[in-house]
């Protein structure tokens, strides 16, 4: 079952990101991993922020998020995890057309260069990378993020697509 998550599973929605973000480590720049990944005061700010997660429920327990963000002429999909051991058995997809459904606007998603499985994922899921100087200016308006994370970081857009034809994103 997906469902919108509440407060009270801010506990299961941190257990599942730090846990599925081991697999960031050692992949993306030394500087930017932290343990925890993400800590409860940052999944507060997000949340603050407009971040609205939707969580996949299986036996009374989540096991993936992903949020969404309204950020006025696009919409972002921020935070997409799964717990290690259900990989690959569709979570992150079921959980990605959810919130597909949710909006009409230009869908951008943002992850590591390096996260070869999450760049891959979204492809198989019709997004496709922007070029670098688009990624540059998407990072940059629409999220917040600092330099050393733009430069390691790319954007996929989804089908919709209000961008002019120059900016069209690309394979």
């Amino acid at each position: 079952m997906i469902r919108r998550c509440i407060d009270n599973d801010f506990a299961a929605i941190l257990e599942i990101i730090n846990d599925a973000a081991q697999a960031y480590k050692g992949v993306i720049p030394e500087d930017r991993w932290h343990d925890p990944y993400m800590t409860l005061e940052q999944l507060q700010q997000e949340v603050a922020s407009g971040v609205c997660f939707w969580g996949f429920e299986e036996k009374a327990r989540l096991t993936g998020v992903m949020g969404i963000q309204d950020k006025g002429d696009v919409t972002l999909i921020r935070h997409a995890y799964v717990r290690t051991n259900l990989r690959n058995c569709g979570t992150g997809s079921l959980l990605l057309k959810h919130l597909e459904t949710m909006t009409q606007k230009q869908i951008l998603i943002g992850t590591w260069a390096d996260a070869v499985w999450a760049v891959t994922f979204y492809e198989k899921n019709g997004y496709r990378l922007v070029s670098p100087e688009e990624k540059n200016r998407l990072l940059k308006k629409y999220w917040n993020i600092p330099d050393r994370q733009i430069a390691t970081s790319v954007v996929l857009a989804g089908a919709r697509t209000n961008l002019s034809n120059s900016e069209l994103p690309y394979c």
